[in-house]
């Protein structure tokens, strides 16, 4: 099980990470909250399957498994329209570590953080870079994204 919460991100976070990858990353299947991904970071391969997130969307089932870089180059090409791109940066947080995802291409201007927990009511730090959460929201979900990317959102759906 994945449990995660998903922000989105104000102020400057950067000079706080101590990693940073770039990820292309598109779908073979999406729908009914299921998603079967195919992502390239740097220069590592990774085949993802997810179930549907519970009612809050905080949690829900995730199978990952890392496959040759010129397999997932090759799946990639049978992927559905539409690919994420983005630069994830990695910032330690007590006891936790927060990927904040900043994208590019169709979905350039935003910038959104997840910390994973080991379980639902798990305390964390919330350092100031973290805006307003958007756990459950379905607009954010990267798989989402492909067919409304946030170029195409209004600034009420922005905010």
């Amino acid at each position: 099980m994945e449990i995660e919460r998903k922000f989105l991100v104000k102020g400057e976070f950067r000079h706080l990470a101590y990693n940073r990858t770039h990820i292309e990353q598109g779908y073979i299947a999406y729908g009914n909250g299921r998603t079967v991904r195919v992502r390239i970071r740097d220069d590592r391969g990774y085949l993802t399957i997810k179930g549907p997130a519970d009612v809050g969307g905080l949690s829900r089932y995730e199978f990952e498994r890392e496959i040759d870089l010129n397999d997932a180059r090759d799946l990639m090409k049978i992927c559905l329209p539409g690919v994420v791109v983005k630069d994830r940066w990695l910032v330690r947080n007590g006891k936790h570590t927060i990927e904040v995802d900043e994208f590019f291409g169709a979905n350039e201007g935003l910038v959104m953080a997840e910390i994973e927990l080991n379980y639902e009511d798990e305390d964390y730090i919330r350092p100031d870079f973290l805006g307003r959460e958007v756990t459950g929201i379905k607009r954010y979900y990267n798989a989402h994204m492909i067919n409304y990317p946030y170029c195409l959102w209004t600034e009420d759906e922005k905010r």
